[in-house]
Protein backbone atom coordinates (compact mmCIF):
# COMPACT_ATOMS: atom_id res chain seq x y z
CA UNK A 1 0.00 0.00 0.00
CA UNK A 2 2.55 2.06 0.83
CA UNK A 3 4.19 1.83 -2.56
CA UNK A 4 1.05 2.60 -4.54
CA UNK A 5 0.37 5.28 -2.38
CA UNK A 6 3.89 6.69 -2.97
CA UNK A 7 3.62 6.52 -7.02
CA UNK A 8 0.00 7.81 -6.65
CA UNK A 9 1.68 11.10 -4.81
CA UNK A 10 4.41 11.29 -8.12
CA UNK A 11 1.90 10.89 -10.54
CA UNK A 12 -0.07 13.31 -8.59
CA UNK A 13 2.96 16.29 -8.48
CA UNK A 14 3.64 15.50 -12.08
CA UNK A 15 -0.09 16.21 -13.61
CA UNK A 16 0.06 19.48 -11.27
CA UNK A 17 3.52 20.56 -12.29
CA UNK A 18 2.17 20.01 -15.97
CA UNK A 19 -1.11 21.76 -15.31
CA UNK A 20 1.21 24.77 -13.71
CA UNK A 21 3.10 24.70 -16.71
CA UNK A 22 -0.07 25.67 -18.67
CA UNK A 23 -1.11 28.84 -16.01
CA UNK A 24 -3.10 26.97 -14.29
CA UNK A 25 -3.02 27.45 -10.46
CA UNK A 26 -2.53 24.32 -8.37
CA UNK A 27 -3.19 22.77 -5.02
CA UNK A 28 -2.79 19.10 -3.49
CA UNK A 29 -5.93 16.80 -3.19
CA UNK A 30 -6.36 14.57 -0.95
CA UNK A 31 -8.26 10.85 -1.57
CA UNK A 32 -11.42 12.65 -0.37
CA UNK A 33 -11.14 15.84 -2.83
CA UNK A 34 -10.66 17.98 -0.36
CA UNK A 35 -7.17 20.09 0.72
CA UNK A 36 -4.34 17.87 1.23
CA UNK A 37 -3.01 20.29 3.54
CA UNK A 38 -4.69 20.99 7.11
CA UNK A 39 -5.14 24.72 8.03
CA UNK A 40 -2.62 26.24 10.14
CA UNK A 41 -5.08 28.18 12.13
CA UNK A 42 -6.90 24.60 13.16
CA UNK A 43 -5.80 24.67 16.64
CA UNK A 44 -5.72 28.61 17.48
CA UNK A 45 -8.10 30.15 19.89
CA UNK A 46 -11.05 32.62 19.63
CA UNK A 47 -13.25 33.10 16.53
CA UNK A 48 -12.31 31.22 13.53
CA UNK A 49 -9.48 33.34 11.74
CA UNK A 50 -10.51 34.59 8.36
CA UNK A 51 -6.91 33.98 6.39
CA UNK A 52 -6.64 33.75 2.94
CA UNK A 53 -2.92 32.61 2.93
CA UNK A 54 -1.56 36.68 4.36
CA UNK A 55 -0.17 34.90 7.10
CA UNK A 56 2.39 33.24 5.14
CA UNK A 57 1.64 29.81 6.13
CA UNK A 58 0.27 26.76 4.08
CA UNK A 59 -2.58 25.16 4.18
CA UNK A 60 -5.78 27.55 2.99
CA UNK A 61 -7.12 25.34 0.70
CA UNK A 62 -7.11 27.15 -3.23
CA UNK A 63 -5.86 30.28 -2.03
CA UNK A 64 -2.76 28.34 -1.92
CA UNK A 65 -3.33 27.69 -5.40
CA UNK A 66 -0.10 28.46 -7.52
CA UNK A 67 1.75 28.64 -11.07
CA UNK A 68 5.18 28.37 -9.84
CA UNK A 69 7.00 24.90 -10.25
CA UNK A 70 8.98 25.64 -7.05
CA UNK A 71 6.03 26.05 -4.84
CA UNK A 72 3.88 23.61 -6.42
CA UNK A 73 6.77 21.46 -5.30
CA UNK A 74 6.83 22.83 -1.54
CA UNK A 75 3.38 22.04 -1.30
CA UNK A 76 3.39 18.61 -2.27
CA UNK A 77 6.28 17.85 -0.19
CA UNK A 78 4.51 19.27 2.75
CA UNK A 79 1.34 16.87 1.93
CA UNK A 80 3.02 13.56 1.03
CA UNK A 81 -0.09 11.76 1.29
CA UNK A 82 -1.81 13.67 -1.57
CA UNK A 83 -3.02 11.48 -4.84
CA UNK A 84 -4.87 14.12 -6.53
CA UNK A 85 -4.87 18.14 -7.43
CA UNK A 86 -7.62 20.82 -7.58
CA UNK A 87 -7.07 23.77 -10.23
CA UNK A 88 -8.09 26.88 -8.98
CA UNK A 89 -11.01 28.76 -11.29
CA UNK A 90 -11.54 32.32 -11.47
CA UNK A 91 -7.47 32.89 -11.38
CA UNK A 92 -5.28 34.79 -14.07
CA UNK A 93 -4.26 34.13 -17.04
CA UNK A 94 -7.54 31.91 -17.91
CA UNK A 95 -10.04 32.68 -15.68
CA UNK A 96 -11.38 29.20 -15.39
CA UNK A 97 -14.65 28.08 -15.07
CA UNK A 98 -15.82 24.78 -14.26
CA UNK A 99 -19.71 23.37 -15.59
CA UNK A 100 -19.89 20.03 -13.41
CA UNK A 101 -22.51 18.12 -14.22
CA UNK A 102 -23.43 15.73 -11.90
CA UNK A 103 -24.88 12.01 -12.75
CA UNK A 104 -28.10 10.82 -10.17
CA UNK A 105 -30.89 8.12 -11.52
CA UNK A 106 -33.44 11.36 -10.70
CA UNK A 107 -30.98 13.93 -13.15
CA UNK A 108 -29.90 14.11 -16.68
CA UNK A 109 -27.66 17.22 -16.16
CA UNK A 110 -26.10 16.94 -19.52
CA UNK A 111 -29.65 17.11 -21.45
CA UNK A 112 -30.71 20.01 -19.16
CA UNK A 113 -27.43 22.13 -20.30
CA UNK A 114 -28.85 21.05 -23.82
CA UNK A 115 -32.50 22.48 -23.00
CA UNK A 116 -30.44 25.64 -21.25
CA UNK A 117 -28.60 26.38 -24.91
CA UNK A 118 -31.61 26.15 -27.20
CA UNK A 119 -33.47 28.51 -24.66
CA UNK A 120 -30.91 31.04 -24.44
CA UNK A 121 -29.36 30.41 -27.80
CA UNK A 122 -25.83 30.10 -27.07
CA UNK A 123 -23.68 26.80 -28.59
CA UNK A 124 -21.62 24.98 -25.82
CA UNK A 125 -18.48 25.26 -27.64
CA UNK A 126 -15.74 22.15 -27.97
CA UNK A 127 -13.43 22.54 -25.04
CA UNK A 128 -11.64 20.27 -22.33
CA UNK A 129 -13.84 17.83 -20.91
CA UNK A 130 -12.92 16.04 -17.35
CA UNK A 131 -14.31 12.73 -16.77
CA UNK A 132 -14.83 12.00 -13.49
CA UNK A 133 -15.15 8.25 -11.46
CA UNK A 134 -19.04 8.77 -10.67
CA UNK A 135 -19.88 9.35 -14.39
CA UNK A 136 -20.09 12.64 -15.01
CA UNK A 137 -18.26 15.33 -16.45
CA UNK A 138 -16.56 18.90 -16.08
CA UNK A 139 -16.53 21.11 -19.04
CA UNK A 140 -13.70 23.91 -18.81
CA UNK A 141 -14.39 27.30 -19.88
CA UNK A 142 -12.71 30.88 -19.65
CA UNK A 143 -14.58 33.82 -18.24
CA UNK A 144 -13.08 37.67 -19.10
CA UNK A 145 -10.98 38.84 -16.45
CA UNK A 146 -13.64 41.96 -15.12
CA UNK A 147 -16.36 39.24 -14.37
CA UNK A 148 -16.74 37.56 -11.11
CA UNK A 149 -18.61 33.98 -11.32
CA UNK A 150 -19.40 32.63 -8.12
CA UNK A 151 -19.72 29.14 -7.45
CA UNK A 152 -23.20 27.52 -7.43
CA UNK A 153 -25.39 23.68 -6.82
CA UNK A 154 -28.07 23.32 -8.96
CA UNK A 155 -28.81 26.75 -9.51
CA UNK A 156 -29.37 26.50 -13.10
CA UNK A 157 -30.99 23.04 -13.06
CA UNK A 158 -30.41 20.34 -10.92
CA UNK A 159 -26.94 17.98 -11.17
CA UNK A 160 -25.22 21.33 -12.55
CA UNK A 161 -23.45 22.80 -10.46
CA UNK A 162 -20.87 25.76 -10.74
CA UNK A 163 -17.23 26.04 -10.41
CA UNK A 164 -15.84 29.51 -10.12
CA UNK A 165 -13.83 32.32 -7.83
CA UNK A 166 -12.78 31.05 -4.88
CA UNK A 167 -13.44 26.94 -5.87
CA UNK A 168 -11.35 24.41 -7.75
CA UNK A 169 -11.70 21.61 -10.03
CA UNK A 170 -9.97 18.20 -9.35
CA UNK A 171 -7.62 17.81 -12.09
CA UNK A 172 -7.30 15.07 -14.62
CA UNK A 173 -5.11 12.47 -13.40
CA UNK A 174 -6.20 12.71 -9.45
CA UNK A 175 -6.53 9.44 -7.48
CA UNK A 176 -9.29 10.03 -5.69
CA UNK A 177 -11.40 7.56 -3.18
CA UNK A 178 -13.97 6.73 -5.80
CA UNK A 179 -11.14 6.88 -9.21
CA UNK A 180 -9.08 8.57 -11.40
CA UNK A 181 -10.50 11.82 -12.91
CA UNK A 182 -9.55 11.30 -16.45
CA UNK A 183 -9.62 13.35 -20.05
CA UNK A 184 -12.18 12.51 -22.21
CA UNK A 185 -11.08 11.05 -25.38
CA UNK A 186 -10.72 14.03 -27.89
CA UNK A 187 -10.40 16.63 -26.09
CA UNK A 188 -6.73 16.60 -24.73
CA UNK A 189 -5.46 18.35 -27.25
CA UNK A 190 -7.64 21.21 -26.49
CA UNK A 191 -7.62 24.73 -24.68
CA UNK A 192 -10.32 25.64 -22.51
CA UNK A 193 -13.18 27.47 -24.75
CA UNK A 194 -14.19 31.27 -24.03
CA UNK A 195 -17.64 30.94 -22.50
CA UNK A 196 -20.44 31.64 -24.51
CA UNK A 197 -21.90 35.18 -23.44
CA UNK A 198 -25.59 33.98 -23.18
CA UNK A 199 -24.27 31.35 -20.78
CA UNK A 200 -22.26 33.87 -18.55
CA UNK A 201 -25.06 36.26 -18.71
CA UNK A 202 -26.62 33.34 -16.46
CA UNK A 203 -23.72 32.51 -14.23
CA UNK A 204 -23.09 35.72 -13.00
CA UNK A 205 -25.30 36.96 -9.99
CA UNK A 206 -28.19 39.59 -11.04
CA UNK A 207 -27.73 43.30 -10.35
CA UNK A 208 -28.46 43.31 -6.31
CA UNK A 209 -31.53 45.59 -5.82
CA UNK A 210 -30.30 48.95 -5.04
CA UNK A 211 -32.28 51.01 -1.71
CA UNK A 212 -32.38 54.48 -2.76
CA UNK A 213 -32.45 56.83 0.31
CA UNK A 214 -32.53 59.79 -1.33
CA UNK A 215 -29.22 60.82 0.65
CA UNK A 216 -25.64 60.71 -0.48
CA UNK A 217 -24.05 57.39 -0.53
CA UNK A 218 -23.40 56.08 2.79
CA UNK A 219 -20.28 54.08 4.06
CA UNK A 220 -17.38 56.31 4.30
CA UNK A 221 -16.52 55.11 7.21
CA UNK A 222 -16.37 51.55 5.86
CA UNK A 223 -14.44 52.83 3.18
CA UNK A 224 -11.87 54.06 5.62
CA UNK A 225 -11.93 51.17 7.91
CA UNK A 226 -10.81 49.47 4.80
CA UNK A 227 -7.88 51.73 4.02
CA UNK A 228 -6.20 51.39 7.38
CA UNK A 229 -5.79 47.50 6.59
CA UNK A 230 -2.41 46.56 7.12
CA UNK A 231 -0.93 43.01 5.49
CA UNK A 232 -2.65 40.33 7.04
CA UNK A 233 -6.29 42.09 7.61
CA UNK A 234 -6.69 43.24 4.06
CA UNK A 235 -9.10 40.56 3.20
CA UNK A 236 -11.11 39.88 6.94
CA UNK A 237 -11.36 44.02 6.82
CA UNK A 238 -12.81 44.02 3.31
CA UNK A 239 -15.51 40.99 4.09
CA UNK A 240 -16.09 42.66 6.92
CA UNK A 241 -17.07 45.95 5.10
CA UNK A 242 -18.85 44.49 2.44
CA UNK A 243 -20.99 42.55 4.80
CA UNK A 244 -21.79 45.34 6.60
CA UNK A 245 -23.08 47.82 3.31
CA UNK A 246 -24.99 45.01 1.98
CA UNK A 247 -26.57 44.24 4.99
CA UNK A 248 -28.12 48.23 5.29
CA UNK A 249 -29.05 48.44 1.98
CA UNK A 250 -25.99 50.45 0.05
CA UNK A 251 -23.82 47.31 -1.00
CA UNK A 252 -23.97 47.42 -4.55
CA UNK A 253 -23.68 51.56 -4.34
CA UNK A 254 -20.46 51.06 -2.24
CA UNK A 255 -18.98 48.11 -4.25
CA UNK A 256 -16.67 50.51 -6.64
CA UNK A 257 -15.21 52.51 -3.75
CA UNK A 258 -14.40 49.13 -1.54
CA UNK A 259 -12.76 47.58 -4.48
CA UNK A 260 -10.71 50.88 -4.55
CA UNK A 261 -9.82 51.16 -1.13
CA UNK A 262 -8.63 47.11 -1.22
CA UNK A 263 -7.11 47.74 -4.44
CA UNK A 264 -4.54 50.78 -2.27
CA UNK A 265 -3.60 48.40 0.46
CA UNK A 266 -2.46 45.65 -1.55
CA UNK A 267 -5.11 43.42 -3.00
CA UNK A 268 -5.94 42.63 -6.78
CA UNK A 269 -9.10 43.91 -8.47
CA UNK A 270 -9.98 40.49 -9.07
CA UNK A 271 -9.76 39.37 -5.24
CA UNK A 272 -11.39 42.61 -3.70
CA UNK A 273 -14.42 41.79 -6.42
CA UNK A 274 -14.15 38.20 -5.26
CA UNK A 275 -14.53 38.74 -1.80
CA UNK A 276 -17.20 41.67 -1.70
CA UNK A 277 -19.25 39.05 -4.16
CA UNK A 278 -18.39 36.38 -1.37
CA UNK A 279 -20.03 38.97 1.12
CA UNK A 280 -22.96 39.56 -0.87
CA UNK A 281 -24.02 36.18 -1.25
CA UNK A 282 -23.48 35.65 2.20
CA UNK A 283 -25.56 38.67 3.63
CA UNK A 284 -28.30 38.28 1.14
CA UNK A 285 -30.15 35.20 1.70
CA UNK A 286 -30.20 32.37 -1.58
CA UNK A 287 -33.85 31.61 -2.06
CA UNK A 288 -34.76 28.64 -0.18
CA UNK A 289 -34.68 26.18 -3.09
CA UNK A 290 -31.26 26.76 -3.42
CA UNK A 291 -28.31 24.90 -1.48
CA UNK A 292 -25.79 27.09 0.23
CA UNK A 293 -22.33 26.48 -1.07
CA UNK A 294 -19.38 26.35 0.66
CA UNK A 295 -16.54 28.37 0.17
CA UNK A 296 -13.91 26.20 -1.27
CA UNK A 297 -15.84 24.29 -3.76
CA UNK A 298 -14.63 21.37 -5.16
CA UNK A 299 -15.64 19.52 -8.26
Amino acid sequence: MAAIDRHSATLALAHALSAAERGLPVIPLSRTKLPALPSPHRDEPGPTVLCRGECGRPGHGVHDATTDPATVRTLFAAAPWATGYGIACGRSPHHLIGIDLDTKAETDSAAALQRLALKHLFTIPETVVVLTPSGGSHLWLTGPPDRVVPNSASRLAPGIDIRGAGGYLVGPGSLTAHGIYRLAPGTAHLAPAPCPRALLRLLTPPARPRYSTGRPVQGHGLVQFVLAAHQGQRNTRLFWAACRAYENGFGEDLAGSLVDAAVRTGLTEQEARATIASAARLTIPPPRSLRIDRTDQAG
